[in-house]
C-alpha cells in the first residue's frame, strides 16, 4: 500500500525501532488513523503481529480496513475514543498488550477533507467533530455562543495565540451582524484581526492556532489524552512498551508528566517526612528527550514538522522478583 505523501506516518521508524516490534506481540494502536503506523509493524513482523487499532472516525476505521487488507485476520478495528480503550480490550479479549502507540491529534484526511470543518483554506460547515456519533458540539456552537472571556482564554490557552483577546472579540463583534457558519468566514475574521504588521510577516495563516484551539475544544483532546494516559500502564505487559506522539506543547506536557510520574517512586510531597503512598516506579523512561522528525522527514511531509516522540516501557511487578521461581506466574487458583 502506498500512502500519499500527506498522509505518512509519522517517525515510522523510530516507532517500530522503539516499541521493540517483533513477531507474536499484540499491539493497541490507539489512533488508528490510515492505519499507516500498523502497516509498518505488519511489513516488519511479514504479518505477524496482532493489532487492535481505534478510532472515534467511522470513515478512518473503513480506510484503514482496507489499507491493511494484504493481512487478513491480523486487525481488530473499533470505533471508539481511545481514552476508552480497557472496553477494547475486553472486547477482543485481551488481558494485556506487549505495545501501545497513540498518535495523538487530527488526521490528514480530516484536514484535506473541508466538509469535516477542519480546513481555514477550503470552505465547508464549521464543524471539527472527529465523529458526530459520541456527543460532541460543533464548533459553530462555540463561535456563536461562548461569551467573549471564554473565546479568549480558549484561544489563549489552547492555540497559545498572543493575539487571542483581539480575535475573540473580533469574533463577538461579526457575530452580532449574523452567525458565522463556515470555516472561510471564520477564517477571514481572525485574519483581519490580526494586526496589518503581524499579517505581513506571519509564518503560518493567522486562523492557524485559532482552528487548533477550537479542534482541541470540540473533541476535548487534552481530556482524552489525560484519561489514556492515566490507566495505560496498567494494561502493559512487563517490558511491554507504550509511545505517544503529540504535536502540541500542552500535549507533550501531560505524556512527560505522566511518564515522569509512572517512574518514580514515592509521590509524597517534598516536605512530608515519611512516605504513605507506597508508589513505586512502573516504568523505564526510554526518551531522555523527545524525539523530533529528521530534517528529511520535515521536508518530506511538512504536517510532522512539530511532532514530538515520548517512549516508556514497564517494569516487572517488583512483589513477583521476591516469590520462588516456582511460584511466579501463579494465580491462587486450585491446585
Amino acid at each position: 500500500m502506498q500512502f500519499d505523501p500527506r498522509h505518512l506516518p509519522v517517525m515510522s521508524r523510530e516507532v517500530c525501532e522503539l516499541l521493540a516490534v517483533r513477531p507474536g506481540m499484540r499491539i493497541l494502536d490507539a489512533t488508528l488513523g490510515l492505519g499507516g503506523h500498523s502497516l509498518s509493524f505488519l511489513d516488519a513482523t511479514e504479518g505477524k503481529v496482532e493489532i487492535l487499532g481505534l478510532d472515534r472516525d467511522e470513515t478512518a476505521i473503513e480506510r484503514a480496513t482496507a489499507n491493511l487488507s494484504a493481512y487478513p485476520g491480523r486487525l481488530h478495528a473499533i470505533q471508539m475514543r481511545f481514552s476508552r480503550f480497557p472496553e477494547a480490550l475486553a472486547e477482543v479479549g485481551w488481558d494485556g498488550v506487549d505495545a501501545v502507540l497513540a498518535d495523538v491529534g487530527v488526521s490528514s484526511p480530516q484536514l484535506d477533507e473541508a466538509e469535516r470543518g477542519f480546513s481555514f483554506i477550503a470552505d465547508g460547515p464549521l464543524d471539527m467533530r472527529m465523529s458526530t456519533a459520541d456527543g460532541a458540539e460543533p464548533a459553530e456552537n462555540i463561535v456563536n455562543f461562548w461569551s467573549f472571556e471564554r473565546l479568549r482564554d480558549l484561544i489563549r490557552e489552547f492555540g497559545e495565540e498572543p493575539q487571542a483577546g483581539r480575535i475573540a472579540r473580533a469574533i463577538v463583534s461579526e457575530r452580532e451582524k449574523k452567525p458565522i457558519e463556515t470555516t472561510l468566514e471564520l477564517a477571514k475574521i481572525v485574519e483581519y484581526a490580526y494586526p496589518p504588521k503581524w499579517r505581513a510577516t506571519a509564518r503560518n495563516h493567522p486562523a492557524t492556532r485559532t482552528f487548533q484551539a477550537l479542534r482541541m475544544a470540540v473533541n476535548h483532546e487534552l481530556e482524552e489524552l489525560q484519561e489514556f494516559l492515566d490507566r495505560i500502564v496498567d494494561f502493559l505487559h512487563p517490558g511491554g512498551r507504550v509511545a505517544v506522539i503529540s504535536f502540541h506543547s500542552l500535549e507533550d506536557r501531560l505524556v512527560k508528566t505522566a511518564f515522569r510520574r509512572e517512574a518514580s517512586g514515592c509521590l509524597c510531597p517534598p516536605r512530608q517526612p515519611y512516605c504513605t503512598c507506597g508508589h513505586s516506579p512502573r516504568v523505564r523512561i526510554l526518551t531522555k528527550k523527545p524525539l523530533v522528525p529528521t530534517p528529511e522527514e520535515a521536508a518530506a511531509n511538512p504536517r510532522a514538522r512539530s511532532a514530538k516522540l515520548r517512549v516508556a516501557e514497564r517494569l516487572g511487578d517488583p512483589m513477583a522478583e521476591l516469590l520462588p521461581e516456582g511460584m511466579k506466574g501463579l494465580d491462587g487458583g486450585d491446585a
